[in-house]
């Protein structure tokens, strides 16, 4: 059997599960409601049971193999059922990558007046340094710039941040005039360019794959957000789920999530896996790397 071949059984097989699910889950909500809670016991004391198996098989992986555990986690499916039993979890973007990721909101804002912002320094526990740049730099309404556009980013994006403090700077000219950032750099190591604003609706979604990596990206007026394009239960893709009202609802069994945080809001404590975006000019890049 050829590994394509392969590839579509087992995607067969896994929507015929997927179709048995659904099945099952549409008679036990014609239950009455004693039924349903016994099923609703039943259901809870097999995934315990499977958790604990999972748990010890992780352990025994990991004291073997590392790699065999990151690759076996690349599976949509192995990396759905470790989520959805909580045992594993995204990388939490650390201050400065959240810092960063405010910054790419106003930019677009910014640079439409040929001017830019630059994260200058992190001086903790609760205060962020920036540099405006550009025409921003001596413009009579830098101060509004950094109130209502940079330090209002940061602060949503930053809770813990409390003082966005700008610090000046010499600004540099080409030669067609415009402003330069004096610590532009020449290469994004592991940004991808995936699409541009527009491409991405306002208030929806927007399914991409790279490299077999299927993303989901999301935006709000210039804010974009990217998340993995898998639901927490049965890593199921979201991209053919409704948005309303800012909260998008998996297709195939209900599980509905906030855009704007990932916060998965049928099981509390649960959240999308965020890959970092950020805005250059129009385009959309992603880091997948």
């Amino acid at each position: 059997m050829s590994q394509a071949s392969s590839i579509s059984k087992k995607a067969q097989t896994l929507e015929t599960l997927v179709q048995e699910i659904s099945r099952y889950e549409a008679i036990i909500a014609g239950w009455d409601h004693n039924q349903q809670v016994v099923v609703e016991r039943l259901k809870e004391a097999v995934e315990e049971l499977h958790k604990e198996g999972l748990t010890r098989l992780i352990r025994s992986v990991k004291q073997e193999s590392m790699d065999a555990l990151r690759h076996a986690v690349d599976d949509e499916i192995v990396y759905g059922l470790l989520r959805y039993h909580q045992l594993i979890k995204p990388p939490t973007p650390t201050l400065e990558e959240r810092i960063q990721q405010a910054l790419e909101t106003v930019r677009p804002g910014l640079k439409s007046h040929h001017g830019d912002v630059e994260l200058v320094a992190i001086k903790f526990p609760d205060t962020v340094e920036v540099r405006l740049i550009g025409t921003c730099s001596n413009c009579p309404a830098s101060t509004l710039t950094m109130k209502q556009g940079v330090e209002q980013a940061i602060k949503t994006y930053c809770p813990e941040i409390t003082q966005v403090v700008s610090v000046n700077t010499s600004v540099t000219v080409n030669k067609d005039g415009h402003s330069q950032s004096p610590f532009a750099s020449s290469q994004d190591v592991g940004w991808v360019a995936l699409a541009t604003l527009d491409e991405i609706p306002n208030g929806g979604i927007l399914p991409l794959e790279f490299e077999g990596l299927k993303l989901l990206l999301t935006r709000k007026e210039s804010q974009v957000i990217g998340y993995r394009n898998s639901c927490n239960h049965l890593a199921m893709p979201l991209d053919t789920g409704e948005v309303e009202s800012g909260i998008l609802t998996c297709f195939h069994h209900g599980f509905k999530y906030r855009l704007a945080t990932g916060e998965c809001l049928t099981s509390p404590g649960m959240f999308l896996e965020v890959y970092p975006v950020k805005l250059s000019g129009e385009r959309v890049l992603v880091r997948v790397a």
